[in-house]
């Protein structure tokens, strides 16, 4: 089972089909204690950071997440704000503290082409690490879907799966240990985002 984290904000019911497109067995979760039965984990977001991070404090969702994810070792795919919330601190709306699992702070986007509008939304071609099993079978570079004002500014390079370009690089993709994330919206990038979700069901780290 794919447990689809149902914590007050997120794309669900677009996640939830996409994942049965390419095969997989999700089920959207309303309560942390599901998660104990689940093969994997989809984290999905949508709006702002200082609001996913209360609701996932208050829900009982973080103490669930560090012990399925970090304690046990299961896969994890964070969506867009999914992603952002896996980094230390947002600047969106004031000064707020994330899940810290993923160095780096999430700032808002700034195109250095003053005709780029913010919120960036559309599609975007996204260079990404050769070695990453999710992007498996895509080609380089493969474009993506994505709606958002802010992104992660990552610190290791390492942990860097994948990048666009939008007036400057953005990050697209981290990738560390059991935990990988997409600033874009694999559920509404066609046939590239159904790729990369077949391959997370495929995915052993």
């Amino acid at each position: 089972m794919i447990a689809i984290i149902d914590y007050g904000m997120g794309n669900l019911l677009s996640v939830f089909h996409a994942l049965q497109m390419v095969g997989g067995d999700p089920q959207i979760c309303a309560r942390p204690e599901e998660l104990a039965d689940a093969e994997r984990l989809v984290l999905p977001g949508v709006g702002a950071f200082r609001d996913c991070i209360a609701n996932l404090r208050a829900k009982g969702w973080v103490e669930a997440l560090e012990e399925q994810v970090r304690r046990r070792g299961k896969p994890l795919l964070g969506v867009c704000l999914g992603l952002q919330v896996l980094g230390r601190r947002s600047f969106e709306g004031g000064d707020y503290a994330g899940l810290g699992w993923v160095d780096g702070d999430v700032d808002r986007v700034q195109p250095g082409d003053p005709s780029l509008r913010v919120p960036h939304v559309g599609w975007n071609d996204v260079e990404f690490r050769a070695d990453c099993p999710l992007f498996a079978g895509l080609r380089r570079p493969s474009d993506f879907y994505f709606t958002h004002s802010y992104h992660l500014r990552c610190e290791r390079g390492e942990d860097l799966a994948g990048v666009c370009d939008y007036g400057g690089p953005v990050t697209a993709a981290v990738c560390r240990g059991n935990v990988f994330a997409t600033q874009f919206h694999p559920e509404k990038s066609q046939d590239h985002g159904l790729k990369l979700l077949e391959n997370f069901l495929r995915w052993q780290p």
